[in-house]
């Protein structure tokens, strides 16, 4: 039995993991349960809005557990073990509220603020450096998943990681697929070169093709609605409120939980944090604001700058390789509609809080 599969709980994401990699490499199970991968069970790959009833997630689901799900669906595809280290680490860097993180540096577009201490989490690991020298390996190997094309590529290209938070947030957040799907999407996945000559991850089939795309396209809205910008500006905020007062230091986003940051902000002495972390946890979508114009009178915050995620995935038709969108009416439609969104320049809610 594996160790990793037996530990987990949720039955749904045990079939999952099984179907990435139907026999579990166990040479990755020591890497996985190094101090510094373990952390990242306790972060939550929802960026907080788990923590309000704003929205309603299925059950929490890691980072931790993401992080395996890449390195399964690469070694898949590979069988390399670099190239899979570098999807297992890809996150290693992770705070505390995960991309939360990322707009209270101000980083709302790329996301990407918190990867630079990636190579320094996995130098200073004992646990990691001795496994990597045993198995030959170099840091720099295994430090940049970007350099995989398979691990990761640019939006809206297929990569492992880009997979894997879609198949998981259609379980999870936005109930789009059911393990049949995921099944029968996986098994249509190959390794073709894109139209720039670098290898991709591509659908064989065209029907199973336009299936997936008109699927994520329900879910691509959640990451990007102003509801999503709302609640991760607001835990931004109340992070860089909390650090400016002392009450916890950017060490500690890599010291405690996000169970135990929540504690610490809602028993913080400072009652104007605390109690405004409070109306988060049970404001819902009926809270938040949306408008052009600012409100001062409530917690509000420009919104212009914001990441979208979406795939234009490649698919193999008469043995000639090409996107979907430009083969199909439907997918194109998908993804125009969800490119030409309408949000808002301001978001908020309907409570007061202006962040120190």
């Amino acid at each position: 039995m594996n160790k990793y599969l037996d530990n987990l709980d949720n039955k749904e994401i045990k079939d999952y993991l099984k179907i990435l990699s139907p026999k579990f490499p166990d040479w990755l199970l020591e890497y996985i349960y190094t101090p510094e991968m373990i952390r990242l069970d306790s972060i939550g790959m929802s960026c907080g809005t788990l923590y309000t009833k704003v929205y309603n997630d299925k059950y929490f689901y890691s980072s931790l557990t993401h992080s395996v799900a890449v390195a399964l669906i690469i070694w898949h595809f590979t069988q390399d073990k670099k190239q899979t280290l570098s999807g297992l680490f890809h996150d290693i860097a992770t705070p505390v509220f995960k991309h939360c993180i990322d707009y209270m540096n101000g980083d709302h577009e790329t996301q990407e603020s918190t990867e630079e201490l990636t190579t320094y989490m996995i130098k200073n690991s004992k646990e990691i450096m001795e496994l990597l020298k045993r198995d030959n390996i170099k840091v720099e190997e295994v430090s940049d998943y970007h350099i995989y094309p398979i691990a990761d590529n640019d939006t809206p290209k297929l990569s492992a990681d880009r997979l894997e938070y879609t198949f998981s947030g259609g379980l999870y957040q936005v109930k789009i697929f059911d393990i049949k799907d995921i099944k029968k999407y996986y098994d249509n996945i190959t390794i073709c070169k894109n139209e720039d000559g670098i290898i991709e991850l591509s659908f064989k089939d065209v029907k199973i093709c336009k299936e997936f795309t008109h699927k994520i396209a329900k879910l691509w809205p959640h990451w990007y609605e102003d509801e999503d910008f709302a609640c991760m500006q607001f835990i931004a905020d109340i992070m860089k409120s909390m650090n400016t007062k002392k009450y916890i230091t950017a060490d500690d986003l890599y010291k405690y939980s996000e169970k135990e940051v929540i504690e610490l902000i809602k028993n913080c002495e400072d009652t104007y944090i605390s109690s405004a972390f409070k109306k988060f946890e049970n404001a819902t979508s009926n809270s938040i604001y949306k408008s052009d114009t600012p409100n001062n009178k409530i917690y509000c915050t420009n919104a212009e700058k914001r990441k979208q995620r979406y795939i234009n995935p490649l698919v193999t038709v008469d043995n000639k390789v090409s996107r979907i969108k430009d083969i199909s009416v439907t997918a194109n439609n998908d993804i125009n509609n969800f490119l030409n969104m309408k949000t808002h320049k301001f978001v908020g809610f309907n409570f007061d809080f202006k962040p120190y």
